[in-house]
């Protein structure tokens, strides 16, 4: 397979970089963690390393370097689409480079030869409580499928260490070519009575999902899931979803535990579930009002909510001091196809108020939008309107990330993370000398 090539051919030379720190640079200090730091959740604290996304405070994500405006420009393009093809950035991902149109289309086509999903995956959905959240159908349906594992099997049959990225990287494939189909299953599932449109082998990963929901002649929402599926697809390593998918599989939890894991941390509602609030939030806006408000009219409403320790969902950030660059996306896809929506109109109503209104707070680092502000909106306004289906779509764009940053962390040997922990007496201790001074 010619992505195993490509990663193979890289593995020795991030050895001799990591051997290079080690030998030369072990006790060089890169930071000193705070009382602060330690009791705030280590919020900032540098802990890992991601070489597969950053997290630019003034130019938001990079992926492998390039910016989402560029990714959005230079990732090759499904057929007669303005939008990447999710083999394309899934290749970029996992090996580095920009790939060809012909290497995009690889990716596209390996998935749809991995896409069989076992019968039993189904079952388990169909077993479950018809109220259960679709995430937390989503997680078991993951889970369902580490029967499949080939690492697993390999390791029990004693594979060497230096050939563990092998195995996971052929049940990153397995996994990423299901996820659109689980996800359409889940929905039709619990919104469309069962019923699943069969996947088109002409189509795209991404446009055979909004096939499979129904959407099959919905050119516009084709493009949207191209484009939401590349941004949401990473943002670095150190984020829960990212970090604790990291964690469990630095025990050596093969890559379906590891991502079900992360899709746990994905459905807190201070994580991914955020894009139910935003969009609840909006809806709410609208409701009370019956109507769009005025400028006046919704800085005031702001205004008291704020007053009564609310929040303004989908706005601020633990790392960037800019517009979300994932945002902005999502905005000029809506100016172009949906100008008149109002719920858009009222995104950015909210946008050209918000930001001003929580700057007059200093203690508010970044008054300006994340992504989530915007991306409930542009589903609803193609009729799906289950918004508590939208996290599962966020965790379908993310595992894309997290089995890439799982192959590499095999591929290094990287170990298993065992930060340390302190009582707050020994804390205590290491303070009293300093307020005897």
């Amino acid at each position: 397979m010619f992505l195993k090539d490509r990663i193979a051919d890289q593995i020795p030379g991030w050895h001799e970089r990591i051997q290079h720190l080690r030998e030369n640079y072990n006790d060089f200090i890169v930071g000193l963690v705070t009382i602060d730091q330690v009791l705030s959740g280590i919020r900032g604290v540098q802990i890992s390393i991601s070489d597969i996304s950053y997290v630019d405070p003034h130019e938001g994500i990079r992926l492998r370097g390039y910016t989402i405006p560029e990714v959005l420009r230079l990732l090759p393009k499904a057929k007669g689409s303005q939008m990447p093809l999710a083999g394309g950035l899934y290749f970029l991902l996992l090996i580095g480079c920009l790939p060809t149109q012909a290497e995009a289309e690889v990716i596209e086509a390996e998935w749809k030869e991995r896409s069989r999903i076992p019968e039993h995956v189904y079952a388990v959905i169909r077993q479950m409580p018809v109220e259960t959240h679709p995430m937390t159908l989503f997680t078991q349906a993951i889970m369902a499928m580490q029967t499949e594992s080939l690492f697993v099997k390999a390791y029990s049959e004693s594979v060497p260490k230096a050939r563990y990225w092998e195995y996971y990287l052929e049940d990153s494939l397995n996994l990423t070519a299901r996820l659109p189909e689980i996800a359409a299953y889940i929905y039709c599932h619990k919104y469309k009575n069962g019923k699943v449109e069969i996947a088109d082998p002409l189509l795209d990963w991404s446009a055979n999902f909004a096939r499979m929901i129904g959407k099959g002649d919905d050119d516009q929402y084709m493009e949207l899931m191209r484009l939401y599926f590349v941004l949401h697809s990473d943002h670095e390593g150190a984020n829960v979803s990212a970090h604790t998918s990291h964690l469990v599989s630095s025990a050596l939890s093969d890559v379906y535990l590891s991502c079900a894991a992360g899709m746990n941390g994905l459905a807190g509602p201070l994580h991914g579930l955020a894009n139910q609030e935003c969009i609840g939030w909006l809806i709410q806006v609208y409701e009370h009002f019956k109507r769009l408000p005025t400028q006046v009219e919704l800085e005031t409403y702001i205004r008291t909510q704020l007053s009564r320790g609310g929040l303004i969902p989908g706005y601020g950030h633990a790392v960037l001091r800019v517009t979300d660059p994932r945002f902005t996306a999502q905005l000029e896809f809506g100016e172009k196809f949906l100008p008149n929506d109002h719920l858009f109109q009222l995104v950015k109503m909210v946008y050209e108020t918000a930001p001003s209104v929580l700057g007059e707070n200093s203690k508010i680092k970044n008054p300006l939008p994340n992504v989530d502000a915007i991306n409930g909106c542009l589903q609803y306004h193609y009729g799906v309107e289950e918004i508590d289906f939208y996290t599962v779509l966020f965790g379908v764009s993310r595992i894309l990330g997290l089995t890439c940053h799982a192959v590499w962390a095999r591929a290094l040997g990287k170990p298993i993370e065992r930060p340390k922990s302190l009582t707050t007496k020994m804390l205590e201790e290491m303070v009293l000398p300093k307020q005897a001074d």
